[in-house]
């Protein structure tokens, strides 16, 4: 039978430069700045700080430059990333389009209902 007597074998062979590594509460590796106790907090959490047609260029020119490397992979991610953020710009744009008719619809209908009211008063 094996008695599990040596359980702590598995820390004596821990490299040099792990010395000053501590870890968080979660087991993870703490990241600077970015503590709980820092004061960094993003403008829109979840979004890009950039608008997408920004974002559109940026990848298209860094499709081109990893194509001018040589590198198809990488300027194929980088045409996906630019594909996105392009669907995006034409979701915002086909949802201020559509904002923008509804409003001059509802603009028309109130004008269209103030004038048959003119118009009952009228013949009243």
């Amino acid at each position: 039978m094996n008695n599990f007597k040596n359980n702590n074998r598995r820390g004596r062979f821990k490299s040099n430069g792990d010395r000053n590594f501590r870890r968080n509460g979660n087991g993870h590796k703490s990241s600077g700045d970015f503590n709980n106790g820092s004061s960094f907090k993003r403008r829109h959490p979840g979004k890009n700080n950039q608008n997408a047609a920004k974002l559109v260029e940026k990848y298209n020119d860094l499709a081109r430059e990893a194509l001018s490397n040589g590198d198809k992979i990488l300027s194929e991610n980088y045409l996906q990333h630019s594909e996105h953020f392009t669907r995006i710009l034409m979701s915002q744009e086909n949802t201020k389009n559509l904002s923008e008719n509804l409003t001059q619809t509802s603009l028309n209908n109130q004008n269209n209902q103030i004038k048959i009211e003119v118009e009952n008063k009228e013949t009243d």
